[in-house]
């Protein structure tokens, strides 16, 4: 199975988790639960993202697919937006552009 780099899995969670968390909140909300709290990109391979967050204070995980298996690291970020946008959808708000 294709994977990403440790470098490059630690910069895009750093990037997520730091410059993101917002929308790594409404990932959680849309595809993992609607009360989620604490939510941070967790890691991410060439087939998904996964998103750890809290719910009633009990730690919960959820892995969201890729809109296709990815290769290359420029891919990443077309891909995040691509959930990003799903999950906006998903909860009826509006996304804005990144």
């Amino acid at each position: 199975m294709p994977t990403f780099s440790d470098d490059v899995v630690a910069a895009v969670l750093h990037h997520m988790n730091d410059d993101h968390n917002d929308d790594s909140q409404l990932v959680a909300r849309a595809f993992g639960n609607p009360d989620a709290t604490n939510a941070r990109m967790t890691t991410l391979d060439d087939l998904g993202g996964t998103w750890t967050y809290e719910v009633d204070g009990a730690e919960q995980t959820v892995t969201v697919p890729w809109s296709k298996p990815i290769s290359e690291r420029p891919e990443i970020r077309r891909e995040i937006v691509f959930v990003y946008r799903a999950a906006c959808e998903k909860l009826g708000i509006d996304f804005r552009e990144h």
